[in-house]
């Protein structure tokens, strides 16, 4: 079998793999089910993951190992993940074959060459490590000696990463100089970073998933084109999944899969910031792509192939490199071969033509990290994690603080396709820029609210930025008794909107559906007068009365919540109505409100008033958790009458609303 079946075949497997695993992320005991299906290992296999979650926590959640083996075998192999594993590498690549499998040599040609431009994705790779890297010098990371090693050592892999831009031969008259300006510019990255972590500005925001390609396609499929196909939903949901924005999700998605029609992999080449980092771990990869000038005619059918555009039939790009084998297969002379390089041979040779200009420079790498460190404090000047919160930005049980989910929260939409009422919606702009596509409650969508028994959000987050939680600590039983329950939000009922408050029509929807014992939504009775004249009794037959031009008003509630009441402004005596025709009411028995027995004014010919018991529901902030159930089920439409905000959640004790919990 020749390599670039054994390549196609393991692509094909990857890809399977991968959209079974997005089809089995949900709440369920079947075996096409959630079960012990390890669905977040292709996030925990992207080495980005890791490195942009360690520069912002200093701490590397364990699943994230798996991306240290990826690195690792990258050294050894060069940029085997994106050629023979990554699911989204392989839909572009198939793609870009299918756009140009009908092109002429030359076309092909032209459209497989190198371009500079290929140097942007570093842009975006330093960016976003900049951005992730705002607090790796701050006072708390250096309290205890082990703290104190993860970020020397964090800190020496950024510096690297930054510096490595470097000839791999030193010029005449140059000796020695290379190693002296990278410690010194390893010192500059450290002393820069001590003195921002002096200041309030040294924070950190993890916004890799905007582009790291295993995300970006998890969000895609979950959320985009599984619903939209109506397929692998979950129970209950089939044909009513919602997704906040798809539109823009969608139009971005289509517009990463529609570049393929310029240039095969254009997102790969141009685009992915895990392929930079990938590049720069395997640009000396031990094993690797060598080109034997002997044996070359410069024919440039490898060229015609090469859709990772690394320039095969010269000087051979080992960074851009993707190791899909094409070459191997189409050169005649088999003048281009996979072998093991000498060390020594491989930092001799000295760069020239195209990999000069994939390189930037140091400087220009050490810009784009320091503008990434400023960007974060920066946006934060809005001030959307401090006091000038959004309201509606309302996060699933478990996030951690905002300031901290939002260096750990990489986008990737596994809580949304998880959440078994699709209560969880991706955020566009309600929670800032740094907030795009990261998860929010939005309690009209879906089937329900946050269920009250439900941690499922907590046990897929691949960082921890939803932290995990057991069912006694969300419902503070057990042995979180005295914490008591964790609080996502409070509800807040609008007197202008609800039906008891504002329009005098029963309904006590909310305080039936709110899952709290005892309830957090309570009511107060209150006698209203129905609109209308008042009336007169001209004629009383037991229980039949007989009243003067009455009529059963339209849209009456019902006859329960209904009464004839002879004074409105004092104590009286209520009657129930049971039925009610044009001229008559047939009425129960009285109902005493008032201490003493108020005197009778409302004899044959004395006016009555119809009125009606209503139940007025107000919150106890005490108990509710802000699930959010009773505003998914308000029966008032457009804005309901009963809304869940961010106050009162437990991650922000400042935000408390109850007395004594500040």
């Amino acid at each position: 079998m020749r390599i670039h079946h054994v390549r196609r075949l393991s692509q094909g497997f990857f890809l399977a793999l991968f959209v079974f695993l997005c089809a089995v992320t949900r709440v369920g005991g079947r075996w096409a089910d959630i079960r012990g299906w390890p669905v977040n290992w292709f996030l925990h296999l992207d080495p980005l993951t890791g490195l942009g979650t360690a520069l912002g926590t200093g701490t590397l959640f364990a699943g994230l190992l798996w991306g240290v083996a990826t690195l690792s075998l990258t050294v050894l192999l060069g940029r085997f993940f994106c050629g023979w594993i990554c699911p989204f590498g392989t839909i572009h690549h198939v793609l870009g074959w299918v756009r140009f499998r009908r092109k002429s040599f030359s076309e092909k040609q032209a459209a497989n060459a190198f371009h500079g431009a290929q140097s942007l994705k570093f842009y975006f790779l330093f960016g976003f490590l900049g951005m992730a890297s705002g607090p790796l010098l701050t006072a708390q990371r250096w309290n205890s000696s082990g703290g104190a090693l993860k970020t020397v050592g964090l800190l020496a892999a950024t510096a690297w990463l930054a510096t490595a831009w470097r000839p791999r031969q030193e010029p005449a008259g140059r000796k020695g100089v290379h190693g002296a300006e990278e410690i010194l510019t390893a010192a500059a990255v450290f002393l820069a970073g001590a003195a921002l972590g002096r200041f309030p500005a040294a924070v950190g925001s993890l916004q890799t998933g905007l582009l790291d390609p295993i995300p970006f396609v998890q969000r895609s499929l979950n959320q985009i084109v599984l619903p939209a196909l109506g397929l692998f939903q979950p129970e209950g949901l089939a044909g009513n999944r919602w997704a906040h924005g798809a539109w823009f999700l969608g139009l971005f998605f289509l517009a990463a899969l529609g570049l393929n029609a310029v240039r095969p992999r254009f997102y790969c080449r141009y685009l992915c910031p895990a392929g930079a980092l990938m590049h720069l771990v395997g640009r000396r990869s031990f094993y690797r792509m060598v080109r034997i000038p002997e044996r070359c005619t410069d024919c440039k059918r490898c060229e015609t192939v090469c859709d990772a555009a690394c320039h095969p039939s010269t000087d051979l790009l080992t960074g851009e490199c993707t190791l899909c084998g094409n070459c191997l297969v189409v050169c005649p002379e088999k003048a281009v071969t996979y072998t093991a390089e000498p060390l020594s041979a491989a930092m001799a040779a000295p760069p020239k033509g195209p990999q000069a200009a994939v390189d930037i420079s140091r400087r220009r790498a050490l810009a784009l990290l320091g503008t990434g460190i400023v960007a974060v404090p920066a946006i934060r000047l809005e001030g959307l994690t401090g006091r000038r919160f959004p309201p509606s930005v309302v996060r699933p049980p478990g996030a951690l603080p905002e300031p901290e989910f939002l260096r750990r929260c990489i986008k990737c939409g596994q809580c949304l396709r998880i959440c078994p009422t699709n209560v969880l919606q991706p955020a566009l702009w309600e929670a800032g820029i740094e907030g795009l596509w990261t998860p929010v409650l939005d309690f009209r969508a879906g089937t329900s609210g946050c269920q009250y028994r439900c941690v499922a959000c907590s046990r897929i987050c691949p960082t921890a930025a939803i932290r995990r939680l057991t069912l006694d600590e969300k419902l503070g039983t057990g042995a979180f008794t005295d914490r008591g329950p964790v609080r996502i939000g409070a509800a807040f009922v609008d007197r202008s909107r609800c039906l008891p408050w504002a329009f005098g029509k029963p309904c006590i929807v909310c305080e039936e559906n709110c899952p709290v014992s005892p309830k957090a939504i309570q009511t107060v009775e209150a006698m209203d007068k129905w609109p209308g004249p008042p009336l007169r009794v001209t004629a009383r037959q037991g229980d039949r009365w007989t009243v003067d031009g009455f009529r059963p008003p339209p849209n009456a509630p019902p006859l329960e919540s209904l009464f004839l009441v002879e004074n409105l402004s004092g104590p009286s005596r209520h009657r129930p109505i049971r039925e009610w025709g044009d001229g008559w009411i047939v009425v129960g028995p009285e109902e005493a409100h008032a201490a003493e027995e108020p005197p009778r004014t409302g004899g044959v010919g004395g006016p009555v008033f119809l009125a009606v018991r209503l139940k007025r529901p107000v919150v106890d902030h005490a108990r509710c958790v802000g699930c959010g159930i009773c505003e998914h089920e308000c029966p008032v439409r457009g804005i309901p009458a009963i809304r869940v905000s961010a106050e009162n959640e437990s991650r922000h004790p400042e935000r408390s609303l109850i007395v004594g919990k500040a």
